[in-house]
């Protein structure tokens, strides 16, 4: 059987990259979304409305956090899409739809208070949520899945990990969900020159879904999956194992653009670096995890 991969035959449906692209775009348009800001709140609307015109269950789950730097109070929410609420097998695939408040690596100094707006640091994960949404609402899965936009990832100081993944920390000590059996972050995937090596934690926390997901990758010449086992990063999927017990991985590119220069926490952060191409390959991957999954576990396999 072939699912959303456009292999077995021309109609079979496909993730749309260049309107993930335009998800992105969109989410830029609002300005930075760091909390607090016009655009955060825009963009929070936005996202609420795109996941009830196609999700079977839309969930809102807020909260409040004090950040460390400023040491002002933020009320935040995560807002959960449900497809297929009723399944016995649930997943969960999130990514964070805040940006940082402070673009502190950029080169100019007297820019470095100012916020972000995050093109590949938030709006890339989510434009490929919001398009997988789409992709779900055509397809409906034979598995609960849950895309979960995550708040008060990028609130977080240098040197204090767990101020960092704020949304996916709440989330994992109050699920308002039954608990997912695994889940994947999608994070920094945008990036013109996209390599998403294995991350760390990752592999230590559900080894069994990395090999079966960068191997996929391989499978599907989806080149910028690569089968090495890179750095260790506190992201959201630390706290949702930490604290609530969930398989969850990372997919997400260190090095943005490479190794050699940095737009990552810069006011670079912008669509003209970022790509359609980059967000098709995660996008083509996560469809065919969620179907072959759901085969897998129909089968018993």
């Amino acid at each position: 059987m072939c699912f959303g991969l456009g292999a077995c035959e021309e109609k079979s449906p496909t993730f749309d990259a260049e309107r993930a692209f335009e998800y992105l775009v969109k989410q830029c348009d609002f300005g930075p979304r760091n909390p607090g800001s016009v655009g955060y709140e825009s963009c929070k609307q936005f996202l609420i409305s795109e996941a009830e015109k196609v999700a079977d269950k839309v969930q809102l789950q807020p909260f409040s956090y004090t950040e460390k730097k400023e040491n002002r109070r933020y009320d935040l929410v995560n807002i959960i899409a449900r497809f297929n609420p009723e399944s016995k097998t649930q997943i969960m695939i999130g990514a964070h739809w805040d940006t940082r408040p402070w673009a502190e690596q950029d080169q100019n100094k007297d820019k470095r208070a100012l916020p972000i707006i995050g093109a590949n640091d938030g709006a890339s994960g989510v434009a490929v949520l919001l398009e997988l949404m789409q992709f779900l609402a055509k397809n409906p899965p034979s598995v609960g899945v849950n895309i979960i936009f995550l708040d008060g990832e990028d609130l977080g100081i240098r040197g204090e990990s767990e101020s960092f993944g704020q949304g996916a920390a709440y989330f994992a000590k109050n699920l308002p969900i039954p608990k997912p059996k695994e889940a994947i972050i999608v994070d920094m995937v945008g990036d013109t020159q996209l390599t998403l090596p294995i991350e760390r934690n990752s592999f230590r926390q559900n080894r069994s879904l990395v090999k079966k997901l960068w191997n996929r990758a391989h499978e599907l010449n989806l080149d910028a999956f690569q089968s090495k086992i890179a750095y260790e990063i506190y992201d959201d999927h630390v706290p949702l194992f930490k604290y609530a017990g969930i398989p969850a991985i990372d997919i997400i590119d260190f090095h943005y653009p490479n190794r050699y220069t940095n737009f990552w926490h810069t006011h670079s952060d912008l669509p003209q670096n970022c790509s359609a191409k980059s967000l098709g390959q995660v996008g083509t991957l996560l469809v065919d995890y969620i179907f072959y999954y759901a085969s897998e576990t129909e089968s018993g396999s």
